[in-house]
């Protein structure tokens, strides 16, 4: 069935602007541009796709006819209306890469058209649909209950898989403790689908590598380009060769962390800073322990400074940047920072650290907080230096939200109609280093505490602190979140380990071990 989108003439033109704007996954002019007629038969594209979904929209610029097909099959087009079309292919297409095809063109003296494809979109599904048993997701469930009943609070978990939400599921309780006094049961707060998890470190995939892939297909900012470009005071010895690359690939020369917020640690470098630009314009006083690209080790500075680069470049806070450019496009309402001061509550998330970040009363610095801690991110440097909203954590989200995300990945780039970034800038950031096969730009790669034994080699990831996974496998087309709140546990003296730790749920690869397990025939 066509639907007519717009009116004739400039309309027409108005209207493909917008929609090119929006994004697809295909945007072409047919026929080709050449003057061999036989070029007619070669107008083909391929597209992404899931049976039973698909739509293409066509703008008609001197059209008399045509056969457009979809896998071979011809689709019902009306070339004499103006405007722009919008046709359902669902019934035309399958599972995985499909071809559109334009022939017996007959058109005015340089006549054309433009047709698009929108990405494919989340529906909902059943295990068993996409080859996986849903007995054997069982054991899922089972190894998730067990470690509930052992201490760990609250999980919940989403797999998507071939374009569908096949699992989605919450264990246990968003909040058990109040400090160190452990509630009433019928006090517990219980999960549900739509609690928000502190995402801590997977902020530096779903937030500045995300907003990073969008800016550089969008020929803003090079990954090669040097961090002295946006921050002069880079450009000095030592620090002048440092590019978004070796930020990426965790080998710019930084040690693990710097605890701006901690002066028994900072101020001996002049950096101790509870204030969020003071410790923005300090980040160039960060010492290097190691030359520049000699060494792949993970540094929460690196993003840091990503997070800022982000900021300079478009002009936005980071918050601001992915909220106006990629979530709400995308229609997410439950992935922000600072969701205290966006419209939740305490109550909408789940909880973490009993007793702010004092590991039981066992830590103190000025200003620690010491009330248990829900809605305000864990991380340290990035509520107290940095007001909750950094490059390498202070993300917040849920299972629905992070399905749409991870979707974009599998997807290349987009989703509905909605275009985030293209195709080969996501291969070059997800791709291996050549440095590490256990990193690509940003994203985590082939760590199999993290993934499990049998994600492929395509698979990138992330995992977070506070207790948060996330897998995206390409070549099986799946896609997993595992979110926990483990760290709201208490705390064993010494050495200072939350007392969930040890839970096989918090050892990521175990879970992603029995995912796998349940395909059909693995």
């Amino acid at each position: 069935m066509a639907v007519m989108l717009a009116g004739s003439g400039s309309d027409c033109l108005s209207a493909a602007s917008r929609f090119v704007a929006d994004g697809s996954q295909i945007v072409s002019r047919f026929p080709d541009q050449d003057d061999d007629p036989q070029i007619y038969v070669l107008n083909r594209r391929s597209f992404r796709g899931y049976a039973g979904q698909g739509k293409i929209r066509i703008i008609n610029h001197g059209l008399f006819s045509a056969r457009l097909a979809v896998n071979g099959r011809k689709l019902t087009v009306n070339w004499q209306a103006g405007g722009v079309q919008e046709i359902d292919i669902g019934k035309l297409t399958r599972d995985g890469m499909n071809e559109l095809q334009l022939t017996e063109v007959v058109a005015e003296p340089g006549g054309y058209c433009d047709i698009m494809v929108d990405y494919p979109v989340l529906t909902e599904g059943r295990p068993e649909q996409v080859g996986l048993s849903p007995d054997k997701l069982q054991a899922v469930d089972r190894l998730i209950a067990h470690d509930i009943e052992a201490g760990l609070a609250g999980a919940a978990l989403v797999i998507v898989k071939n374009g569908k939400v096949v699992k989605k599921t919450v264990y246990g309780y968003g909040k058990k403790y109040d400090q160190t006094t452990l509630l009433p049961q019928s006090q517990w707060c219980k999960l549900t689908a739509d609690t928000l998890f502190d995402l801590a470190s997977n902020s530096k995939m779903y937030a500045t590598v995300y907003a990073l892939q969008q800016l550089v297909s969008a020929g803003r900012i090079n990954i090669d380009d040097k961090v002295a470009q946006f921050i002069p005071e880079f450009d000095r010895d030592g620090y002048r060769e440092i590019s978004l690359r070796n930020l990426l690939l965790h080998n710019a020369g930084f040690g693990p962390e710097v605890r701006y917020f901690d002066p028994t640690d900072a101020e001996k470098s002049g950096q101790f800073s509870q204030e969020r630009e003071r410790t923005l314009a300090g980040l160039v006083k960060t010492p290097l322990v190691r030359p520049v690209g000699e060494k792949s080790v993970y540094s929460d500075t690196d993003f840091i400074l990503l997070g800022y680069i982000v900021e300079l470049v478009s002009g936005q806070r980071l918050d601001k940047y992915v909220r106006d450019n990629i979530y709400r496009p995308l229609g997410l309402t439950h992935t922000t920072y600072l969701p205290l001061a966006n419209g939740f509550g305490p109550e909408d998330c789940a909880a973490t650290e009993r007793c702010g970040n004092t590991r039981d009363f066992n830590v103190s610095f000025p200003n620690i907080r010491t009330y248990t801690l829900q809605g305000e991110v864990h991380d340290e440097k990035c509520w107290y230096s940095l007001g909750g909203v950094a490059g390498h954590a202070g993300l917040f989200s849920n299972l629905s939200d992070l399905a749409v995300l991870m979707q974009v990945m599998l997807n290349r780039g987009g989703y509905g109609w909605v275009r985030l970034w293209d195709q080969y800038t996501q291969e070059q950031f997800s791709k291996i280093s050549d440095h590490d096969i256990t990193i690509g730009l940003g994203w985590n790669k082939n760590r199999q505490w993290l993934f499990g034994p049998y994600a492929s080699s395509s698979s990138v990831g992330h995992s977070g602190w506070t207790g948060t996974a996330t897998l995206i496998d390409f070549e099986n087309d799946m896609a997993v979140a595992l979110l926990t709140n483990r760290i709201h546990s208490p705390v064993v003296q010494p050495p200072n380990r939350f007392a969930t730790a040890e839970l096989e749920t918090n050892r990521y690869g175990s879970v992603m071990a029995l995912i796998y397990e349940a395909m059909t025939g693995n």
